[in-house]
């Protein structure tokens, strides 16, 4: 019997599909490129809390740092409700944390103050971040009435963001877990929750440059030295020129 031509090109194939790559059960990450051993050995238990307002495209994304914070923290010091808008039935004790007159948002509006000078009288409870891009960010406040009665604050530091692999609107600005680190450096009064969380950052980014990627300057730098390759848009010329003030 003649086997037909078309069943002859699958003689010899194996019969079980390839396998894939392992996959880290905490992060997430291929096993060869995971940050989990950059945690801190035993998770940091800040008084404060760290309460992200998450838009639901970040969750999407492969390189994001909200994992690292959630990790690096003891259990409930980090917690996480996911939204384009907040409160919302289904986020279980967020109106309470929002209406607390000891919770803070971490929001650069005109209304804010900086962290250091909060600190000054009194110690907040909540530090409650939103978790997204710049515009994710401005919408999710926009749509959410009662972040506009919080205390807010903003840091302060003239420091640029060690997240080299994603660019930045601004030199000051920074990603999330940094924007956290940071904020706990200060409310608590100790700069190792800085040094500590923003390990898995740097490993992260390291293994990613190795790997091909590139370091990449805030949009504001590039647009200042005429190295960015599109025109702004209106939002984005704003910000710059609010910076510049």
């Amino acid at each position: 019997m003649i086997m037909d031509s078309t069943w002859e090109d699958f003689v010899g194939l194996p019969a079980d599909p390839p396998s894939k790559r392992d996959i880290c059960d905490k992060c997430k990450r291929p096993s060869n490129v995971c940050w989990c051993p950059y945690l801190p050995s035993e998770p940091l238990s800040p008084v404060s809390r760290v309460v992200l307002l998450q838009h639901p495209a970040e969750e999407k994304r492969c390189l994001r740092t909200a994992p690292m914070l959630s990790l690096g923290l003891s259990p409930g010091r980090c917690l996480i409700y996911k939204g384009k808008k907040f409160p919302q039935q289904r986020h279980d004790g967020l109106l309470e944390i929002l209406s607390d007159p000891h919770s803070v948002l971490l929001y650069p509006s005109r209304a804010a103050t900086t962290l250091d000078d909060l600190l000054l009288t009194s110690k907040p409870t909540n530090l409650v971040i939103i978790d997204g891009t710049w515009p994710q960010a401005k919408t999710i406040y926009n749509n959410s009435p009662i972040l506009h009665s919080m205390k807010q604050v903003k840091l302060v530091l003239g420091v640029t963001s060690e997240y080299v692999i994603r660019s930045q609107p601004t030199d000051g600005c920074l990603s999330t877990l940094e924007t956290a680190a940071e904020a706990l450096a200060l409310v608590e009064r100790s700069a190792a929750y800085k040094a500590v969380l923003l390990q898995p950052l740097r490993a992260l980014c390291d293994f990613q440059l190795t790997h091909g990627a590139v370091t990449h300057q805030s949009k504001e730098f590039r647009i200042k030295n005429e190295t960015y390759p599109k025109l702004i848009g209106k939002r984005l010329e704003k910000l710059l020129r609010s910076t510049e003030s």
